[in-house]
């Protein structure tokens, strides 16, 4: 062996303490149902979640039901345009509306068993 090479062995190490037990490891969502710290920030997160979407479709429906009427107040032409010999107004609030809000409701659904789901997976990974 030449002198460099022995300058670069590798040399392993070990624990002395190979015989040490460990902590056994709980799951998550026994520290959900012991209702633990851990379980509570868990649980917080979720609900944290849930809260900012529940916001976000409550603003969205506050922005669409006050600003259709600021809409039509603000620029009043709109009222005398016809939309299959109804006023578009009218076809608004009467018709059109009721699509869209089935819609936002169906994407807050998806969106908060996407939120559940993700969190599910958060606790069986730990």
């Amino acid at each position: 062996m030449s002198p460099e090479s022995r300058h670069h062995r590798r040399v392993v190490v070990t624990s002395p303490r190979t015989s040490a037990t460990r902590r056994p490891r709980y799951p998550a969502t026994r520290e959900i149902d012991e209702q633990t710290h851990l379980g509570e920030v868990y649980m917080r997160s979720l609900l944290r979640t849930q809260f900012r979407l529940a916001m976000f479709v409550c603003t969205v429906l506050f922005c669409v039901v006050c600003g259709l009427p600021l809409l039509f107040l603000l620029i009043p032409d709109l009222a005398e345009v016809h939309l299959l010999g109804v006023p578009l107004p009218w076809a608004v609030l009467a018709g059109l509306i009721y699509p869209a809000f089935v819609l936002g409701a169906w994407l807050y659904v998806r969106q908060a068993e996407r939120n559940e789901r993700h969190f599910a997976d958060l606790v069986d990974r730990t």
